[in-house]
């Protein structure tokens, strides 16, 4: 580790501005000067040190009384204070270590003591001034730029509880459907009811897989529709009509974990159980411009509302907006004697693996 990183960021500064202030103060004695200063190093080296000091007692006044923590027109008013202080403070230090070292000027000697140190006072005062501008700007800076890095974190650990709360309502409200899927055909066909329990078992083992992560590819989600279509026929027999229309490309896209199930369940429950005669379900996955389309036809009729404004498209609604935000779009129409609920994702490039 290099010295430098030892010092802490507060007495790298001060180095660097005491430093610039030395650099300063010879320059203008080697440009401006129309006479030589014997003592003007020695005086200057004294300033120096002396301005340190003063500065680092200022400091440790303003940490005490936490100055920086209060209302800013309040700051105002605690740099003017500590400013005209601590610049009569730095002017009555220097005067009086100047006349006891004697390194003072001769046109300088002949003043009196007060006399000298009301006339230092005012170049103190702006050299005070100038290191509590910056002193209180960084804090400033430093405060806001915390306060909204915690905003930040704040608005995403929110997020992150809504996207778990919501998965934690959508697997149960999942799961309890397909139970009295299962419950309506074991009485009248057990063979069948043991085919619907291994579907079943198949469509929880993806769900607890999908919990891992907030997205997941469009071909494992596929994966559980499939599953649950499978569970549904056995229900609803030839009631039940099922078609694919997807496009390959699209089976890498990240999808929300079971939200096109839910899609797909909300047709089934508002749709085809409504109606004796059953109809179809069209499951639809394709490209259109910079958005990746998922698409989920079925028979029946919103009947002058849209039939399963709860919570399986609420959700959809609520997980778009968290994961995407205004990108993502969800719409639910009728034409034709069907319903149609469609949800247009971004396309991302880099593939969900």
């Amino acid at each position: 580790m290099s010295m430098f990183n030892r010092i802490s960021n507060y007495w790298l500064c001060q180095i660097a501005g005491w430093g610039v202030f030395i650099l300063v103060y010879i320059f203008f004695y080697l440009t401006l000067r129309t006479r030589p200063q014997e003592y003007f190093y020695q005086d200057l080296l004294l300033l120096t040190l002396i301005g340190i000091v003063i500065t680092h007692l200022m400091r440790e006044v303003i940490k005490y009384f936490q100055l920086v923590s209060d209302l800013l027109n309040h700051q105002i008013i605690y740099l003017i204070l500590l400013t005209v202080i601590f610049a009569l403070l730095y002017a009555t230090l220097a005067s009086v270590l100047e006349r006891v070292l004697n390194i003072e000027e001769n046109i300088v000697k002949k003043l009196a003591l007060y006399n000298k140190i009301l006339r230092s006072s005012i170049s103190s005062f702006f050299l005070m001034a100038v290191w509590n501008l910056i002193y209180f700007s960084y804090h400033y800076v430093e405060k806001a730029r915390k306060s909204q890095i915690d905003t930040i974190r704040l608005e995403a650990l929110i997020k992150e509880l809504e996207l778990k709360t919501i998965k934690s309502q959508i697997n149960p409200h999942f799961m309890f459907n397909a139970l009295n899927s299962i419950r309506a055909l074991i009485d009248e066909n057990p063979p069948r009811a043991r085919n619907a329990i291994t579907e079943l078992s198949n469509i929880l083992r993806s769900s607890m897989q999908t919990e891992k992560s907030e997205t997941v590819p469009f071909e494992k989600e596929l994966g559980i529709v499939k599953d649950y279509l499978a569970l549904e026929h056995i229900r609803f027999e030839e009631r039940l009509q099922i078609e694919y229309q997807i496009e390959e490309e699209t089976l890498d896209q990240p999808v929300p974990p079971m939200m096109l199930q839910t899609l797909v369940e909300n047709a089934i429950k508002h749709g085809i159980s409504k109606h004796e005669k059953g109809g179809m379900v069209k499951v639809i996955s394709d490209f259109r411009g910079n958005f990746h389309e998922l698409i989920v036809q079925n028979s029946g009729f919103l009947n002058g509302h849209i039939n399963g404004d709860g919570f399986g498209l609420s959700s959809t609604k609520n997980r778009l907006h968290l994961l995407f935000g205004e990108k993502a779009n969800f719409e639910i129409t009728e034409y034709d004697g069907l319903v149609e609920a469609k949800v247009s994702i971004p396309i991302v490039q880099n593939k969900v693996t």
